[in-house]
């Protein structure tokens, strides 16, 4: 193997089509791609400064590297990539890679990172940005904390343990989602999703929860959550707080401490189908309005 060490690199693709590299205490600097096609390397404790250093790249090992502002998309359409220990300061990183682990990660301007991704673990990491992760599949995420709005649109098949998430329409579009032991604030939660479950969560949503097919909550507490449920089909719901506010769910039962408002007056929906209970046990029937 190669030893690459205590080099400031310049000019473009400075180490193009690099194979089998130990690179180590360098800086890539004032020049596109230093690393595109590369293959069979590991970075330590380096410093990149400029725009697309791996591209179209394969076994990808980085420890203990900060990629600046001006490193931006720099690591569409390569594969088998471990980031340990790392700041990623750049945006519109990670596009249409497979098999990523990013372990102990700070993305400091996360926007439109991980899209069209799959095969994707995060494990400790902070993020900042709008449009994290969006029409990525196969995501496998614990002790994570985002910033951003629009987060997972458009994702399958996504595991997600232990996050706290401070997104405005989070999951919308997604398909097979499994959130626990969460917390999520922000507006229009989870719209136009199918097979999404929430164990564990705390969830504070105006709108939120809204034209979801096969919706689970189990042992949740929605905070300050109104207008919710509205359009919801196959709801099985079991929540340990107040539920501000319900409008024209479907079908389903939703289980909850109380009920603030209850508006149910589409004609096109049989509320039979729906049932409101307490965790007394008591169903609430149809209604219209506020509850006292």
């Amino acid at each position: 193997m190669q030893e690459i060490r205590e080099q400031k690199l310049t000019g473009e693709r400075a180490l193009f089509a690099q194979h089998d590299a130990l690179i180590t205490d360098c800086v890539f600097e004032d020049g596109e791609s230093p690393l595109k096609e590369s293959r069979d390397i590991t970075v330590n404790h380096s410093v990149f400064r400029w725009k697309y250093p791996l591209w179209y790249s394969d076994n990808v090992d980085v420890h203990d590297t900060l990629f600046e502002f001006d490193a931006h998309a720099a690591f569409w359409y390569s594969k088998h990539m471990r980031f340990t220990d790392c700041t990623i300061q750049a945006p519109k990183e990670f596009r249409r890679n497979d098999d990523v682990v990013l372990d102990n990660v700070a993305f400091t301007n996360a926007a439109e990172t991980l899209w069209h991704c799959s095969n994707v673990t995060l494990r400790h990491v902070v993020a900042n940005g709008d449009y994290f992760g969006m029409d990525s599949d196969h995501l496998t995420i614990g002790d994570f904390q985002l910033t951003g709005n629009y987060c997972f649109d458009g994702c399958r098949d996504v595991r997600v343990d232990n996050a706290r998430l401070m997104c405005k329409d989070a999951f919308w579009n997604c398909e097979n989602v499994v959130v626990r032991n969460s917390f999520i604030a922000g507006e229009y939660l989870a719209w136009n999703t199918r097979n999404i479950t929430f164990e564990n969560c705390t969830i504070q949503s105006l709108q939120g929860l809204c034209y979801v097919d096969e919706l689970t909550l189990r042992n949740c507490r929605l905070i300050d959550t109104t207008r919710s449920f509205e359009y919801c089909t196959d709801v099985d719901a079991d929540v340990t707080t107040r539920i501000d506010g319900v409008v024209n769910p479907v079908s389903g039962t939703i289980r909850a401490a109380d009920f603030g408002e209850i508006v149910q007056n589409d004609k096109n929906i049989d509320t039979s189908a729906v049932h409101l209970l307490t965790r007394d046990g008591d169903e609430l029937g149809a209604a219209v309005g506020k509850r006292a």
